[in-house]
């Protein structure tokens, strides 16, 4: 079976706002300047929170190109290097953790896989300093860094070595990010194990990997609540959905789409009750639709395809100004389904 179009939340990185906020004193004031994000006119942006794992808001993107000339310059391999690897190996691979950042972040924004390739490197080197033995938080950090930008690489070129290379960093961290002694950083590289997991598992059509990352979905869960984690918990069941989503179109399972309805519902639900953005919960809204579309086709349910229809048209109807033009067609793509469905059942 085909598997279905369904939307991933992405949480904030604050990793990524670390590395900038760390690195704009290598900025002249002026320059610097730029890096505050223009706030003066309120746009509703539908595409927060779904670009991909190098989103951030605390900056400017236009900062990325000044940032990225000022660490590699002081890195650079001349008789006078403005941070000396020899002198001080950790600030050295402090600055190459920040530079990978960077390096991803501008990846992702142009779809550049040769800069998601020296992001890649600049956490390798970073490894040379950092072991897990001598700093290993700052090694479990580097690790998750080079996790997440094979990840992004993976996603990118649809391509399954990256991710076995994420998988593995991810795992990596987890020797040293434990539930109990660093439970927000535990949370969120289970998290990002389970986003690659279910992408390793799309592509290599291996429900192994899906399992996987519903498991690595749910410890992560066990670590959230909506008060202080409300994005990263309706992004966590929202993600959870997906793989159970897929995982159930690839078994035939009617059971595993009633899991993922369950875990949309329960996106949407702290979603809206936390007040984030309309679109994240339309989002899981529309993932539940689609999940619950596939549901009646495999089970012939009339009545499911009749309630989906007049599901999808009040999505289309009432909140198509929160709807991301390509989420727009395929409600549009999913009524028709759903219509025709009801039509070859009741005929």
């Amino acid at each position: 079976m085909k598997l279905s179009t369904n939307y991933l939340i992405y949480p904030e990185n604050k990793i990524l706002e670390q590395a900038i906020g760390n690195s704009l004193c290598m900025l002249s004031q002026e320059v610097a300047a730029a890096a505050m994000p223009d706030t003066q006119v309120a746009v509703a942006d539908n595409f927060r929170f779904t670009r991909g794992n190098y989103e951030q808001h605390r900056f400017s993107t236009r900062i990325f190109e000044h940032l990225r000339e000022a660490l590699e310059a002081s890195l650079a391999d001349t008789p006078t290097p403005h941070i000396n690897r020899a002198q001080a190996p950790f600030a050295w691979a402090e600055a190459q953790n920040n530079l990978g950042n960077i390096l991803a972040a501008m990846g992702q924004q142009r779809r550049d896989a040769a800069l998601f390739e020296k992001a890649i490197q600049c956490f390798s080197n970073a490894l040379e300093e950092f072991r897990q033995e001598d700093s290993p938080l700052e090694w479990a950090t580097t690790q998750y860094n080079l996790g997440t930008a094979n990840q992004a690489l993976g996603r990118l070129l649809e391509a399954s070595n990256p991710l076995k290379i994420a998988v593995d960093a991810y795992t990596n961290a987890l020797l040293v990010w434990t539930r109990e002694k660093s439970p927000e950083d535990w949370m969120n590289t289970m998290h990002q194990l389970g986003a690659s997991l279910h992408t390793w598992g799309k592509l290599l059509k291996g429900n192994r990997q899906l399992q996987k990352s519903v498991v690595a979905y749910k410890n992560a869960l066990a670590a959230l609540d909506a008060d202080n984690y409300a994005l990263e918990l309706t992004a966590t069941h929202n993600n959870r959905g997906v793989t159970l989503h897929h995982l159930g179109e690839s078994e035939e399972n009617p059971a595993r789409l009633k899991e993922a309805i369950n875990s949309y519902e329960l996106a949407w639900t702290v979603s809206m009750e936390q007040q984030l953005p309309i679109h994240v919960a339309v989002i899981c809204r529309v993932n539940k639709a689609t999940a619950q579309n596939v549901l009646a086709q495999l089970t012939n349910d009339a009545a499911l395809a009749e309630e989906i229809a007049d599901e999808f048209e009040v999505i289309i109807e009432c909140f198509t100004h929160a709807l991301q033009p390509l989420c727009l067609k395929h409600c549009q793509e999913q009524l028709k389904l759903a219509q025709a469905q009801r039509e070859v059942i009741n005929s």
